[in-house]
């Protein structure tokens, strides 16, 4: 039985990673793949470090989703990976990878994911997260000053000239290929009851095909 692959999109700091922990939670998930997009940013090792800090991030353009897709189809077939993984301080993808085995449930997670109609074809649960841009930008704020180096001035010119332009362009306008919009800013227990329940039902009907 073919694997059950969930995409999860929003905005940047919108909550997706806190919506996937909830369901997984919910849903008592071990067994899992979790892949995020963010490690299929493009490598820019032959950039030098100042032009990569001026690169637009939030680009369908900047992301390998041509890689995303080939690793997708490769655990959908029962084939491990060697999954990018990005430095985020030095804006290139590390020289190390992770290996991932396949397994039964995977969930991709990045603020593009559902812009690709041929990642969106491997997909059988779609959802957009949302939020207001406002607490989106102090969570992004925080973020990248405690755990990506970055200084606030670098923060607020990013946000300015790519992010907010960015998400209103191309991220906003994919929720519209979601199957579950889940608003972010209030309790979401009925969102996250409809998606545990797709999941369990694809157990159930994975449990009868294994006793055949």
């Amino acid at each position: 039985m073919k694997p059950y692959v969930m995409l999860v999109a929003g905005g940047s700091a919108s909550g997706k990673s806190t919506v996937v922990d909830e369901v997984l939670e919910r849903a008592g998930l071990e067994d899992v793949i979790i892949l995020k997009q963010d490690d299929y940013y493009h490598d820019q090792k032959d950039i030098p470090l100042d032009k990569r800090r001026l690169m637009n991030y939030d680009h369908p353009a900047s992301l390998d989703n041509t890689l995303l897709k080939t690793h997708l189809e490769a655990l959908i077939e029962g084939q491990p990976i060697e999954k990018p993984l990005y430095d985020f301080v030095n804006h290139t993808r590390s020289t190390s990878t992770q290996k991932i085995v396949p397994k039964n449930i995977i969930i991709v997670e990045g603020i593009l994911v559902l812009y690709d109609a041929s990642i969106r074809a491997l997909s059988d649960l779609n959802i957009y997260v949302e939020l207001d841009d406002d607490t989106r930008f102090i969570r992004r704020m925080l973020r990248d000053l405690n755990e990506r180096g970055r200084t606030l001035e670098n923060i607020i010119e990013q946000y300015q000239s790519t992010v907010k332009p960015m998400f209103h362009a191309f991220i906003r306008p994919t929720k519209r290929y979601a199957d579950i919009l889940i608003p972010n800013d209030s309790k979401h227990d009925i969102a996250v009851d409809l998606i545990v329940a797709k999941l369990d039902q694809y157990r159930r009907s994975l449990k009868r095909e294994q006793r055949l």
